[in-house]
């Protein structure tokens, strides 16, 4: 120990040690500054990735926009869109959910292109990339079949959305109704009750929450009740929903207690929804013949009757 502090006390002890502590501070320094440089660095590409990508998101609406302005004209030039069929559409297209500006344009457009489309890609394989031996009527056939089932495919679409919706809409309904009638008991005008239980169905049902959220919007803001509330029949063409409406129109015009009708309304429709149920139970025997005797009775008839068919064969062999 003693050794040591002589050593210390020599000043030219210190010179390495003075280095060291020098050449620790330089790294220390240069380590920082790096760092620093990175993360500065880190942070302008952040930057500029947003910005790009906003960028790119710009040019991506600027793009749609063209394509749709593009559709749009040549939608336009079939002359659909200002006749009558044209409102109907728009009220086909609502009635799936497809509320939207431009639904009834990409429509039109699906009905114009598609049968192109596909007919197209029938012509190439079967003149072009089929090997086996057909005739030629036969593939125009398959080019004409191809066509029409384009020209179906959004018929098919719409079809298929509005059946779904209106599933979703008929099965919370009633729960919808009772909701709406403690609504009513507790005070709530209309509008306010159309806002509390598309606020409460949205998550067992957002296409009635939907509905009545733009009930709402129509109530509000729309001179007269009764458009808004005949929109909502025309949205959903449901028996129930119709019922609804009318209901609403004959309290408003005679004074009924709101509640009540409600209440009796739901009811009804519950017990429509059960009689439907019983129904399909009903139909259920009826339906499960054919796979009974395809498949239930040809395995029990083997399970039943192979063993005896084994033991009449073996006894036909003993007595030959």
């Amino acid at each position: 120990m003693t050794e040591i502090l002589v050593q210390l006390a020599n000043p030219l002890a210190l010179i390495p040690l003075a280095f060291a502590l020098s050449a620790f501070i330089a790294v220390y320094v240069v380590s920082n500054a790096a760092a620093t440089r990175r993360e500065r660095m880190a942070r302008v590409r952040t930057a500029a990735a947003r910005r790009g990508h906003r960028q790119v998101q710009r040019r991506g609406a600027v793009a749609g926009d063209d394509m749709m302005a593009l559709i749009k004209r040549l939608v336009a030039k079939v002359n659909i869109m200002r006749d009558r069929r044209g409102a109907a559409l728009s009220v086909k297209l609502a009635q799936a959910g497809w509320r939207s500006n431009d639904a009834v344009t990409l429509y039109l457009f699906g009905k114009l292109v598609l049968p192109g489309a596909t007919a197209g890609l029938a012509a190439l394989y079967l003149f072009l990339a089929y090997q086996g031996e057909l005739d030629t009527t036969l593939k125009l056939g398959g080019v004409i079949l191809a066509a029409l089932i384009g020209s179906n495919v959004p018929e098919l679409l719409v079809k298929n959305q509005t059946q779904k919706r209106s599933k979703e809409i008929q099965k919370a309904l009633p729960d919808a109704l009772d909701l709406m009638v403690i609504c009513a008991e507790s005070g709530l005008r209309l509008d306010a009750s159309f806002k509390r239980v598309a606020t409460e169905m949205k998550p067992a049902s957002p296409a009635l929450a939907d509905e009545f959220g733009l009930t709402l919007l129509e109530l509000r803001f729309m001179p007269e009740r009764r458009v808004s509330l005949e929109n909502l029949a025309k949205r959903v063409p449901l028996q129930g929903v119709t019922a609804l409406v009318n209901t609403l129109f004959q309290t408003e015009k005679f004074g009924t207690p709101l509640a009540q009708a409600l209440r009796v309304l739901a009811g009804e429709m519950r017990e429509t929804r059960m009689l439907k149920a019983e129904e399909k139970a009903a139909r259920l025997p009826a339906l499960m013949t054919v796979p009974l005797i395809l498949f239930i009775l040809p395995a029990l008839f083997v399970v039943l009757l192979g063993p005896a068919i084994m033991d009449i064969g073996d006894m036909f062999k003993h007595m030959n």
